[in-house]
C-alpha cells in the first residue's frame, strides 16, 4: 500500500496557485488522484478543498486561530520588522505561517516526515478530543504535526484548520478532476456527489468501481444532502417568464431551512449547512413523530420562531434556539418554533428527487399528515400573484418563492427553477471604517462599516457591515477613496472621515447589542455610490428606529 507524503498534497496546492485555468487544474487533480491507494483517496480529496470530514458529518476541529498562531510563535524567533513585513504581504493565515517559518524558524522540521493518512488520522483525533483537558490535548496533537512540517506543509495544515484553502480549486473543479482521472462521465460524478454529500466517497467509488458504482448512488436516510438553491428574481413578471409562464408561488418564511429524516420513531433534523440540530428542536421532533403520516421520509421545510399569537418573530430569535445547547426546555417555552414543510425528497421507499415539483408536492401532501405546509398558490393571473405577495407580507413573511412546476430537485444547485422575490429596503448610509480584505480581496479595503447619523448627538453610528455589491474595479477605487480620508488605524481596520455616502439595500432591521446604535441591518449590500448626497443628508438612526418598529405591524415581538 502507498504511504503518500503529505508534502505531495501540499505541493499540489502550490501548483494550483500557479494556474487559474480550469482544465489545467482538473488535469493536475486527476494525475494526483491516480497515484493514491484506496484508503488515501477519501481524506486526500476532502483535504484538497479544506475539509476533513463529509459535510453531513458533525465532527469539527474546533481550534481557534489564536491557538494555532500561539504554536507557531513557539517555533519561530521573528523580529517585529519581520512580523510586520509578513502581515503586509501574506494573503491569508496559511501563507503568513509559511513565510514566518521560512524566515524565522528556530529548528528545522523534526523527522519523520508527515504522511497524508497520518495527518488525516491526527486531525480526526483532534476533532474527537472532547471534555476536560481537551484544549491542551488538541494543541499537543497539532503542535506535534507543526514541529515535523515543512513551511509549505504547515501552510496547508493551517489552511485546513481555518477552513480557507483558497487555491482556486472549487468543489466543481474537484469533481471534474475525479471524472478525468476515471474516464467516467462528469454528469454521473456530480449526481453521485449530490446524493451522497461526500466527495471522498464519490472519488473512491469512481476510482475503484467506476461507472457501475456511481450509477448506484441514491439517497440515504440520516445522510443529509445539499439543499436546492434559488436565484433572485427582479419581479413577478421576470419569475413567470423564467418558469415558462406557469409556476407555483409559496410564502418565503423568515426562518431556518431544515431537512428532516424519519424512520419510524427515529427523527433527525439537519440545518441548511447539514449540521445536526435535532437537540435544539425537541418540540419539532415531537410534532413530527406525532403527526407525520409516512413511515420513512426525507422532507424539507422551514422552522419558524413565533410569538404567543403565532406571528413570525425576527430571525435573530430563531437563532437563539439553534445555538442553544443547554437549558433547551426553557428556550422552547420562551421561543416556540413551528414547522412548515414545502418539499418531499423521499417517502416510504421511493426517491422523489427526479420527480417534477408538482409531483413532489402531491407526495408531500399525502405524507405530511397533520403537519403544516407552506402556503402555496398556482396563480392564474398576474393579479393573483400580486395579491399573494401582499398576503405574504401582511402575514409577516419576507416574500415569496416562485417554482417551476416541471423541474426535478437539484441538490446543491442554484438555478432558475426556484426564484426568490423579497421585499427590499433601501437607505443611504455613510462609510466610517473599512477592513483590509484577504484572499482574493487582499490589498483592498473591502468590508465597509455602514453608519447612520444620530440627529440628537450628531454622531455617525454603525448599523452594519458589508463586503457585498461592488465589482473588483469598484473595490480598488473605493480603497483609494477611503485612504484619502483616513483618520486612524486599529489592527486590520481603517477608520475614515464620514464623507462617502452609499445606497444600501437590505431585507430587515434587527436589534443589536454589538453596535451603539442598537440596530443592525440584515443582508446588507451596497447598491451604488451617492456622490450627490452629503453625509448630513444620509438617513438617520431615528429613521432606522421607525422602520424597525414598523416591522412589527405584521411580525411578532417577544414580550
Amino acid at each position: 500500500m502507498n504511504d503518500t507524503p503529505f508534502a505531495k498534497l501540499a505541493h499540489l496546492g502550490e501548483q494550483f496557485e500557479c494556474t487559474s485555468k480550469r482544465l489545467e487544474l482538473a488535469a493536475l487533480l486527476a494525475a494526483f488522484l491516480r497515484t493514491l491507494s484506496p484508503p488515501e483517496i477519501p481524506p486526500a480529496v476532502r483535504l484538497i478543498i479544506g475539509q476533513v470530514f463529509p459535510e453531513w458529518d458533525g465532527r469539527a476541529l474546533n481550534m481557534s486561530g489564536k491557538a494555532v498562531m500561539a504554536m507557531i510563535d513557539e517555533l519561530i524567533d521573528a523580529s517585529p520588522a519581520v512580523r510586520s513585513e509578513v502581515s503586509g504581504q501574506a494573503v491569508d493565515p496559511g501563507e503568513a505561517v509559511r513565510m514566518l517559518l521560512e524566515r524565522a524558524r528556530r529548528q528545522p522540521p523534526s523527522p519523520p516526515p508527515l504522511s497524508l493518512l497520518e495527518v488525516f488520522h491526527i486531525l480526526e483525533e483532534i476533532a474527537e478530543t472532547v471534555g476536560k483537558g481537551s484544549r491542551a490535548r488538541k494543541s499537543a496533537l497539532l503542535e506535534g504535526m507543526l514541529t515535523r512540517a515543512t513551511p509549505v506543509e504547515a501552510k496547508y495544515l493551517v489552511k485546513v484548520i481555518y477552513g480557507e484553502v483558497r487555491h482556486g480549486v472549487s468543489e466543481g473543479i474537484l469533481l471534474d478532476g475525479i471524472a478525468k482521472a476515471t474516464g467516467v462521465k462528469s454528469r454521473l460524478v456530480r449526481r453521485a456527489n449530490q446524493l451522497w454529500g461526500d466527495l471522498g466517497k464519490v472519488a473512491l467509488t469512481a476510482l475503484t468501481e467506476e461507472e457501475t458504482g456511481l450509477k448506484n448512488a441514491t439517497l440515504r436516510l440520516f445522510h443529509p444532502i445539499k439543499p436546492m438553491l434559488a436565484q433572485t428574481a427582479e419581479n413577478l413578471a421576470a419569475a413567470s417568464d423564467a418558469c415558462g409562464g406557469r409556476m407555483a408561488l409559496e410564502y418565503k418564511l423568515d426562518g431556518a431551512r431544515v431537512q428532516i429524516h424519519v424512520q419510524g420513531d427515529k427523527v433527525r433534523i439537519y440545518s441548511r449547512q447539514l449540521s445536526d440540530v435535532t437537540a435544539s428542536l425537541p418540540d419539532v421532533v415531537a410534532e413530527v413523530r406525532e403527526k407525520l403520516a409516512a413511515e420513512e421520509a426525507i422532507l424539507e421545510g422551514e422552522a419558524l420562531a413565533v410569538d404567543a399569537h403565532g406571528r413570525p418573530l425576527p430571525f435573530q430569535h430563531l437563532m437563539r434556539r439553534f445555538r442553544r445547547k443547554h437549558a433547551v426546555a426553557e428556550t422552547v417555552a420562551e421561543i416556540p418554533v413551528e414547522l412548515y414543510l414545502f418539499d418531499a425528497l423521499y417517502v416510504d421507499g421511493q426517491s422523489l428527487v427526479d420527480a417534477p415539483n408538482q409531483e413532489r408536492r402531491a407526495s408531500l401532501e399525502k405524507a405530511a399528515g397533520g403537519l403544516r405546509l407552506v402556503r402555496r398558490l398556482i396563480p392564474e393571473t398576474a393579479a393573483d400573484g400580486k395579491a399573494f405577495a401582499e398576503a405574504a407580507y401582511h402575514d409577516g413573511h419576507e416574500g415569496m418563492m416562485a417554482k417551476d412546476l416541471h423541474t426535478a430537485y437539484n441538490p446543491g444547485v442554484r438555478g432558475k427553477s426556484w426564484l426568490k422575490l423579497k421585499r427590499v429596503i433601501s437607505l443611504d448610509l455613510v462609510i466610517v471604517a473599512a477592513d483590509w480584505g484577504y484572499g482574493r480581496r487582499h490589498g483592498w479595503l473591502s468590508n465597509y462599516h455602514l453608519a447612520a447619523r444620530d440627529v440628537d448627538s450628531g454622531e455617525y453610528l454603525v448599523v452594519g457591515k458589508t463586503f457585498k455589491g461592488l465589482t473588483d474595479n469598484e473595490f480598488q477605487e473605493m480603497t483609494q477613496r477611503l485612504l484619502a480620508v483616513e483618520q486612524s488605524r486599529k489592527g486590520a481596520t481603517v477608520f475614515v472621515q464620514p464623507q462617502v455616502v452609499v445606497e444600501v439595500l437590505f431585507n430587515e432591521i434587527q436589534e443589536s447589542s454589538q453596535y451603539k446604535s442598537g440596530l443592525a441591518l440584515r443582508f446588507a449590500r451596497i447598491s451604488r455610490m451617492r456622490d450627490d448626497k452629503a453625509p448630513t443628508q444620509a438617513d438617520t438612526v431615528q429613521t432606522l428606529r421607525q422602520l424597525y418598529d414598523g416591522q412589527f405591524q405584521y411580525k411578532g415581538r417577544l414580550g
